[in-house]
């Protein structure tokens, strides 16, 4: 529903249509009206209009513009828009190197608040899933939730820089479950619908993440009953037969082995969260699944690979290739990496710690044919170092992965090269979609200098920053400060890390840690 409202009131106002082009026709039946609007105004007038919009009907929309623009000032309205952004990009205080990394920076901040979008009217009246008017009781409700995306940092960073609108993010997908006639949570909310766009069911990624770093203010055991009810669903994508079997067949899904690898990491969610709420028999359960990555590796190549009921895998497979391999918007080069929850046992089961460095390297390194590219959809040729996909999610946590096989300096390195050489401002600044914010997510935190690897866990794996210095002011009222000494494009390698002047051990810090300030 729409409302317009204008300054001037309109001499003549009338619908075009095939029946009369000519003059107004009273009847808006059909796909492409076209209206418009004359007025007896001097040459070169401006005309003021207001457009509102409702999911729920015209008189909600008319409530929204009185409510949200009373007047017909545009100079207020412009000052007002350019203070609320003001006051988000304050959200954290940065110095940089350089006027390109300033703008690099504040622009990935912009990208991380553009979504996900509100979608209720000032009434707190929405359109839900179930097509009914919903009210959303004591929070903001939210849509366009590109979970595949958005799981692996953008969530988390909401989660320290914005949790009070993350908590509104999870109060949405529980209204959406409540609302679902499969008692699912989102895969990819999109206002009263779902588009059931890409694998995995990570909205339990987002609740687990929210509910465990205390950000969450709903009822945590009904979290987890979504969640596990969501996990349950065998209808949806092969869960059957991978509850069944331990992994997704090829011959049931063409994207059998991500989703295995995708649902294995949520399980494991669903067990951190069951864990967190003293849930031991949901524990034990989800536990034991989350190692259903396990059963799609293929030790005899050294990678991920489809699988077929009978136990066997696939005798055609090509690791080069992005399509109809077993995968969605990747290749098993990237996708068997994908354990974020047990990356200790992912390199211990591809042959330790030197198998894994090898591995990681050529990664970065090795060559591709020009085929490949033209393969490879929603990103630019520079989204790809090497065989590494910047460009698309799947691989987003790799370059961490050199901490678990001891040469963190790699991890260093790699992560200041792909903020030099992934992220700038010209058209093609972004190596592929921003996808509601995960790629602008990923260079905030490794530009600040730690990484959400495992979403679910209330640590973070450190880098190396970009930033001079950052503080970032919480909303709990305290500032968490980063100081980056000596750094520059020639000293990326980080000698020591210091927590309120104790020296760090390991290459881990908690979410309390920042919290507390």
């Amino acid at each position: 529903y729409g409302s317009r409202n204008f300054e001037e009131t309109p001499a003549y106002r009338g619908f075009w249509r095939k029946f009369d082009q000519s003059d107004n026709f009273p009847d808006l039946a059909g796909r492409k009206l076209r209206m418009h609007f004359d007025f007896d105004v001097a040459a070169g007038s401006e005309i003021l209009v207001k457009v509102s919009l409702s999911p729920v009907s015209m008189t909600n929309a008319l409530a929204n513009m009185t409510a949200e623009v009373p007047h017909w000032d545009f100079e207020q309205t412009k000052a007002e828009g350019r203070t609320a952004w003001e006051q988000e990009l304050r959200r954290i205080e940065a110095t940089l190197p350089s006027e390109a990394d300033y703008v690099n920076f504040y622009t990935a901040m912009y990208h991380a608040a553009l979504m996900p979008t509100v979608y209720m009217d000032v009434n707190g009246q929405y359109k839900g899933l179930d097509q009914e008017v919903h009210s959303a009781d004591g929070f903001t409700n939210y849509t366009s939730l590109s979970l595949w995306d958005t799981f692996r940092a953008f969530h988390p960073y909401l989660n320290i820089v914005s949790p009070s609108r993350n908590a509104d993010i999870v109060a949405s997908m529980m209204a959406h479950y409540q609302q679902s006639v499969l008692k699912m949570l989102p895969i990819w909310s999109h206002y009263a619908n779902d588009n059931w766009c890409m694998s995995g069911y990570h909205a339990v990624s987002v609740v687990a993440d929210a509910v465990i770093k205390g950000v969450y203010r709903g009822d945590p055991h009904a979290a987890l009953e979504a969640c596990v009810a969501t996990a349950n669903q065998r209808r949806y994508e092969g869960i059957g037969e991978y509850i069944d079997l331990g992994y997704v067949p090829d011959e049931v899904n063409g994207t059998s082995v991500s989703n295995t690898l995708e649902y294995a990491y949520d399980d494991w969610c669903i067990a951190q969260l069951a864990k967190h709420l003293g849930k031991s028999d949901v524990y034990e359960t989800f536990i034991k699944r989350s190692q259903h990555w396990r059963n799609v590796y293929d030790a005899s190549i050294g990678f991920m690979r489809p699988r077929r009921a009978d136990g066997t895998f696939r005798q055609q497979f090509d690791v080069l290739d992005t399509h109809g391999q077993g995968f969605i918007e990747g290749n098993t080069w990237n996708y068997t990496l994908y354990v974020p929850h047990d990356p200790v046992g992912l390199m211990e089961t591809m042959g330790g710690r030197k198998r894994l460095i090898r591995y990681l390297d050529s990664l970065f390194t090795m060559h591709l044919p020009d085929e490949f590219f033209a393969q490879t959809e929603d990103i630019t040729r520079e989204g790809i170092i090497g065989n590494y996909v910047h460009g698309n999610e799947p691989a987003h946590h790799v370059v961490y992965l050199y901490h678990v096989a001891g040469e963190s300096w790699k991890t260093q390195e790699r992560v200041r090269m792909i903020l030099n050489q992934q992220y700038h401002h010209g058209p093609d600044g972004l190596g592929g979609n921003d996808d509601c914010g995960q790629m602008s997510a990923w260079y905030l935190f490794s530009s600040l200098g730690f990484y959400p690897v495992a979403p679910g866990a209330d640590e973070y794996w450190l880098g190396s920053p970009l930033v001079h210095s950052a503080t970032i002011h919480l909303e709990n009222g305290n500032s968490f400060k980063i100081e980056a000494i000596n750094q520059s494009d020639q000293h990326v390698y980080v000698q020591e890390v210091r927590l309120n002047g104790k020296l760090v051990d390991g290459y881990t810090i908690r979410h309390s840690d920042i919290v507390n300030g």
